[in-house]
Order: C-alpha cells, then sequence, then structure tokens
C-alpha cells in the first residue's frame, strides 16, 4: 500500500461529521441522562473491559456493530438476540439519540454504546471476546488521497482479528463498488478472514436476519453487496512443531 512519498499511515484521528441537526428536547435529555449509564468507561491501556460486567445481567455471547448510524439494526439484533450483549459504536450524536429513543421505546436492556470512534473500543475488549461483528455501509470516502480514512483496512483488520472468536462472522454491506472492492480486497487478503460465499445470491440477498434499514431502502435503488467473512480457527500452540495448520 506503498505511495510514491514512502508507505500510507492510517489516520490517527476520525474523520466525519459528529453532529447534525440540532436534537429535539427529548432527544437531548436522552443523551444527557440515559447515554452515560450505557456507555462503558474505557480502561488505561494495556487493560480490558470484562463484557460480563457490562451488562445487568448473564449474557450468552457479545456482539459489535461498528457504525451504527441510526441504530435500526443494532436495535433489531438486540430485540430478536435477547440473550445477547450488544455493543455499537457511532460518533454522530443524532445517530446516538435515535439509538437511544429505540432502547427507551423498546425497552431493550441488552445494548451498550461507545459514542465515538470504534477502535480505542476494540483495543479494550479481550481477546476472543466477540461472536460477530457487523460494518455496515460504512462511510466509502471515495477519493483516493482519503481511502485509508476507510474503516476497513489493514491494521483495524489485525485489530478485529484478535477480539473475534474462532469461526466468528463479520459481516459487511455497501451500495458503493469502490467500497466494495476494497473491502473484498482487504479481506482477501489478510490471512484471519475467509470469505463463506459459495453462489452468486450468497451476496446479492440479504439474510433473514439482517433487518432492511432506511439507509438500505435508500441504497436499493442501486445494488448493495452483503458481505459476510469467518475469523479462521486460530493456529494451536503446538502447531509449529507438529507442522499442523490450524487455519481452516
Amino acid at each position: 500500500m506503498g505511495e510514491r512519498d514512502g508507505a500510507e499511515r492510517p489516520p490517527d484521528r476520525l474523520h466525519g461529521r459528529r453532529r447534525g441537526r440540532r436534537l429535539r428536547p427529548g432527544r437531548q435529555r436522552l443523551i444527557e441522562e440515559r447515554l452515560p449509564a450505557l456507555a462503558p468507561a474505557l480502561p488505561p491501556t494495556g487493560r480490558h473491559l470484562d463484557p460480563a460486567t457490562l451488562f445487568d445481567r448473564p449474557i450468552a455471547d457479545l456482539w459489535l456493530e461498528i457504525g451504527f448510524g441510526s441504530g435500526e439494526h443494532l436495535a433489531w439484533q438486540a430485540a430478536h438476540h435477547s440473550g445477547i450483549g450488544m455493543i455499537g459504536c457511532e460518533p454522530f450524536v443524532n445517530g446516538t439519540a435515535a439509538l437511544l429513543d429505540r432502547i427507551e421505546r423498546d425497552g431493550l436492556d441488552n445494548i451498550r454504546i461507545h459514542p465515538d470512534d470504534g477502535r480505542p473500543l476494540i483495543d479494550a475488549l479481550p481477546a476472543e471476546s466477540v461472536g460477530r461483528c457487523f460494518i455496515l455501509f460504512p462511510d466509502p470516502w471515495p477519493k483516493r488521497r482519503h481511502r485509508l480514512r476507510r474503516f476497513v483496512r489493514p491494521d483495524n483488520l489485525d485489530a478485529l482479528a484478535r477480539v473475534l472468536k474462532d469461526r466468528a462472522a463479520l459481516r459487511l454491506a455497501s451500495d458503493d463498488p469502490r467500497q466494495i472492492d476494497w473491502m473484498l480486497l482487504q479481506l482477501r487478503r489478510h490471512p484471519a478472514f475467509r470469505w463463506t460465499v459459495r453462489r452468486a445470491a450468497d451476496w446479492r440477498g440479504r439474510p433473514d436476519d439482517w433487518p432492511r434499514t432506511r439507509y438500505e431502502a435508500k441504497a436499493l435503488r442501486g445494488q448493495p453487496v452483503y458481505l459476510t467473512f469467518e475469523r479462521r480457527r486460530r493456529k494451536p500452540p503446538n502447531a509449529a512443531e507438529s507442522g499442523e495448520n490450524g487455519c481452516q
């Protein structure tokens, strides 16, 4: 990924909008009163969150959504998988307020929100702690000079590979052809991920447990693509000595 002046460096800060139009009073109240209780405090560098302590009851697994938009997908997953703990990352205040509204309206108690860039949260999660991850319709950053602002890039995939459990699903979607090509290139190059596609319907059609959002309804004017990758099984500790390859 080198360029004329040497290798590009991924950006060390988040780009993009953090706030849109002024919030209605009710949603502003949710940001002020409800969000602090649902936003995990990140530990000091080098220490990790304990997912079991993030929720008020035991959870069977932990799922992560990076860039949840207005939270429609995350709220649907939480409502249909009440035993799973969900964490969503979203720096856009208006989107966070919309998700808080859904949490309040539907009485969802299995969602936690990181209202900022997702990478610090990922770094704070323990290894092999996430059973599923969603990156749906991320900003395509279409200009070449901005391409390393895209979330799907080698360093972030390394971080996800660390926290995803063996055989965990990484689900992605986009309606931007350049973004789709980019995601496929990055993920197919990465040794920790395997594309589960077997036929065209696997990426052209939305799975039954993948709810349609308002953003996706707009995207359907074009051709959204739905990608599922799997975290390969890790190599056993003694595989190097025995000559086995644990990535299957």
